[in-house]
C-alpha cells in the first residue's frame, strides 16, 4: 500500500456510506447482499475474513447473521468507522493490508473481498496468499467489478487470475439494481472459488 492510497481512502471514509451498497442503509439492499452472501457462504458460525471491510458494513452484516467475523482495511479512517459501527456486535476490525492480511494457515473458512483485488499489485500472488488462509472446504468469495470509470477488473480476468490458484471457480454476474440501489450499465459480479 501507498501513502496516497491510504490517503485517498482515509479522504473517501466520511461519505462512503452515501453509496447504497456501500452502507446498506436502504432495508432493500441490505436484504439483497444479505440473500446474495448467504447463498454463497457455509453456514454460520463459520469465521469470516473480510479483508478490505471499508466501514465494516459487510462485517456487520454477517456477524448479525451468526457468523465470525475478521475484518481488515488499510485506511485509518475507515477502520475508526468500522469500530464504532461494530462496536455492538462480535465482529473484530484490524488495521492491515489485504494484499498481505497476515492469516495464519489454515485459519478461516471464508475469505470475503469486494471491491479490492482490481487495485493490487500482483493478484496471483495475493490470491494464493488468501487460499493458504482458507481451511480444508474453505472458499474464496470475491464481488468485483468493470466500472464505468475505466477501474476494475473482467469477470474474466479475475476468473483467470482466481483460476491460477483454485481448480473451482464459478462466476455470477450482478446486475440485479436491488444489490446498488439503482440501474448499472457496467460490469459487476460475485466469484467463489474453492482450492
Amino acid at each position: 500500500m501507498t501513502s496516497d492510497a491510504v490517503a485517498l481512502w482515509d479522504s473517501e471514509a466520511p461519505a462512503f456510506d452515501e453509496a447504497p451498497d456501500h452502507g446498506l442503509l436502504d432495508p432493500a439492499v441490505r436484504d439483497a447482499w444479505r440473500a446474495l452472501l448467504l447463498g454463497v457462504l457455509p453456514p454460520p458460525p463459520a469465521a469470516v475474513a473480510d479483508l478490505g471491510c471499508g466501514t465494516g458494513t459487510l462485517a456487520l452484516l454477517l456477524s448479525d447473521e451468526g457468523y465470525a467475523v475478521d475484518a481488515l482495511d488499510f485506511s485509518p479512517a475507515m477502520v475508526a468507522l468500522a469500530e464504532a459501527k461494530l462496536a455492538a456486535s462480535r465482529a473484530t476490525v484490524r488495521l492491515g493490508d489485504a494484499a498481505d492480511p497476515g492469516l495464519a494457515s489454515g485459519s478461516v473458512d471464508v475469505v470475503l473481498c469486494r471491491h479490492v483485488l482490481w487495485a493490487l499489485p500482483d493478484p496471483v500472488e495475493v490470491v494464493r496468499r488468501w487460499v493458504a488462509a482458507l481451511r480444508p472446504g474453505g472458499r474464496l468469495v470475491l464481488v468485483e467489478g468493470n466500472w464505468s470509470t475505466g477501474a476494475g477488473l473482467t469477470a474474466q480476468r479475475c476468473a483467470e487470475v482466481v483460476g491460477e490458484v483454485c481448480d473451482d471457480v464459478d462466476v455470477r454476474h450482478l446486475p440485479d439494481p436491488a444489490l446498488w440501489g439503482r440501474e448499472i450499465e457496467d460490469e459487476r459480479f460475485l466469484l467463489v472459488a474453492t482450492p
